[in-house]
């Protein structure tokens, strides 16, 4: 398998990390934009629907699995800038008989004072199609997914970044309550004929959760965030309702140099029952990393320095 996957990752805006200068002292938790974050990781990420018709009077629903890619990966952050490189080697089993099969996955997050942006794009060919006993493969099948969501933190105690990476560290147990708006584009194209149609999908979504960072002492954390909300599907020019569910969950371990962690996180996005054709839409990731930080080489701190003396934030 040669198929490699490249994570270009930026959490933290150039705006955002400047204007939240005045944070760096709060007692709550712990910065590190001034160290060099390093890490290596284990990912196994996907984006999976669900199809639900009724036949015969009876509901069924058809499972569209895209063949996994299980990847280790690489990543370096400081400041701003988070770069990950990832590949999916042969000898895990996901990976293996998949040769066809691609995906590639791109995150970006931004901040701003108490504001944070996210950016998805994912792109995956080669899916199983599954309903009760029968598995049918779609080896051309592609879906191509964009979107993100924008959302507002309240509570200035609390840390969103220490669950998303590990640039903060919450050192006193907090919540907040974070109201998101969501919105995703995704394609799906079946590549069985030449001309094959596509279908495209559009959601929309407003969702309230509430997380929680759990200070278990002063290297151990559990964080954890759920997500109940509502929002309107578009497939192909049909509009439904839809729920949606997130979940987060983060067990971590952390000193000023050396920290390790897992984390699951789950959207889904559930249609309307009423609706005559449902499409359901999950995306997952389940991730294992360990890593270390350290001083950044005083070459890299210049050039730092002199952009930010240039740019003036």
């Amino acid at each position: 398998m040669k198929l490699k996957l490249i994570y270009i990752v930026f959490f933290g805006s150039v705006f955002g990390c400047f204007a939240q200068k005045d944070t760096l002292q709060n007692p709550y938790f712990k910065s590190y934009n001034d160290k060099v974050t390093a890490s290596i990781y284990y990912l196994d990420t996907s984006n999976s629907f669900q199809i639900g018709f009724d036949s015969e009077g009876k509901k069924k629903y058809l499972d569209l699995t895209p063949n996994r890619r299980e990847q280790l990966g690489l990543s370096l952050s400081f400041q701003f800038v988070d770069i990950s490189l990832g590949f999916a080697p042969k000898f895990f089993s996901e990976n293996k008989d998949n040769s066809d099969s691609k995906l590639f996955s791109f995150n970006t997050r931004f901040y701003y004072k108490k504001w944070m942006q996210s950016f998805t794009f994912i792109n995956q060919k080669g899916f199983y199609a599954s309903e009760e006993t029968i598995q049918v493969g779609f080896p051309r099948m592609r879906t191509t997914k964009i979107g993100g969501s924008t959302s507002y933190v309240f509570n200035d105690n609390f840390s969103y970044k220490t669950l998303v990476n590990q640039n903060e560290w919450q050192t006193k147990s907090s919540g907040s309550f974070i109201p998101s708006f969501s919105f995703y584009y995704t394609n799906l194209n079946l590549n069985d004929v030449p001309n094959s149609s596509n279908g495209d999908i559009y959601v929309f979504s407003l969702a309230p959760s509430y997380f929680y960072n759990f200070v278990i002492s002063d290297h151990i954390l559990i964080g954890s965030g759920l997500a109940l909300g509502a929002g309107i599907n578009d497939v192909d020019g049909e509009t439904s309702a839809l729920l949606q569910l997130d979940f987060n969950l983060k067990l971590a371990y952390n000193s000023d140099r050396f920290f390790a962690y897992t984390s699951l996180n789950t959207v889904n996005f559930v249609q309307n029952g009423d609706a005559e054709a449902r499409l359901n839409d999950n995306i997952s990731t389940l991730k294992f990393s360990v890593g270390y930080r350290f001083d950044p080489p005083r070459k890299v701190k210049e050039v730092y320095e002199k952009v930010n003396q240039k740019t003036g934030l």
